[in-house]
């Protein structure tokens, strides 16, 4: 069996196939590393303030600050999310805000994936991925845990949200172009005394059916109320990969 182990270890070091990046196979586990390398960063605290990629990446952050309801429109990649559950971040962080709220309607892209088994919580957890991924990015995973266990960060569904008043708080309301009017009009209503709602979403992405999607018709009626700011990302604003803002174009 010695043997046979010393042979693998020999042929492996005479392999002809190279690593893609140097170092990643080293004693050290050093290598080309996405988040720079960082071996705790699933138990790191991210609470250092996000910068601008472009100018209506900056409109969108003042509009956040200066305004107590924000509804940002742009495609897939602009950062619309991020930015938003950043801002709600460091809104609590400073005290502003006493908890934070996210919502996201349980609309299926595209196509049925059955029924879920589990309880509320693990039923929504598909949907609300991708809110947990930006939240463990800005807080990590130890401490987002904490707070959602003593309710100082809520994630719900739409559904959930109507007869709610929601005061000392900071409102996200994501993929609302999967929300009807009458959703966003219920949704916008919860608005209490000394909180902060963001509505995000692309309105050219809808799950719904033709003109069920209230998204667009309610930004255009809000852009005349005084107070309110609505922000319109384009395709030079997104920050994804290259191909994109390069696909959507054609798409």
């Amino acid at each position: 069996m010695a043997k046979r182990s010393s042979k693998g270890i020999a042929a492996a070091d005479d392999s002809t196939v190279h690593p893609l990046f140097p170092g990643m196979s080293s004693p050290a586990g050093t290598g080309w590393d996405p988040l720079g390398g960082s071996d705790d960063r699933r138990d790191q605290s991210y609470l250092r303030k996000i910068k601008p990629q472009n100018p209506n990446q900056k409109l969108l952050m003042d509009a956040i600050k200066t305004h107590n309801l924000v509804v940002a429109l742009g495609p897939a990649g602009t950062g619309k999310t991020y930015i938003a559950i950043s801002s709600a971040v460091e809104a609590l962080e400073s005290g502003s805000v006493d908890r934070i709220v996210l919502s996201r309607p349980a609309i299926e892209a595209g196509e049925s994936i059955g029924y879920l088994p589990g309880d509320m919580h693990e039923k929504m957890a598909p949907f609300l991925r991708p809110l947990y991924d930006a939240l463990t990015d800005r807080l990590g995973s130890k401490r987002l845990r904490m707070m959602m266990a003593d309710g100082t960060i809520e994630i719900a569904p739409v559904g959930f949200m109507r007869g709610r008043t929601l005061n000392n708080a900071f409102v996200v309301i994501d993929e609302a172009q999967n929300c009807t009017y009458a959703q966003i009009k219920m949704l916008l209503t919860r608005l209490g005394w000394h909180s902060t709602m963001v509505l995000t979403g692309d309105p050219d992405q809808t799950d719904l059916l033709d003109n069920l999607s209230g998204l667009a018709d309610i930004a255009r009626r809000l852009e005349a109320v005084e107070g309110i700011a609505v922000a319109r990302l384009t395709e030079k604003d997104i920050v994804r990969h290259p191909l994109v803002a390069s696909m959507l174009t054609v798409l």
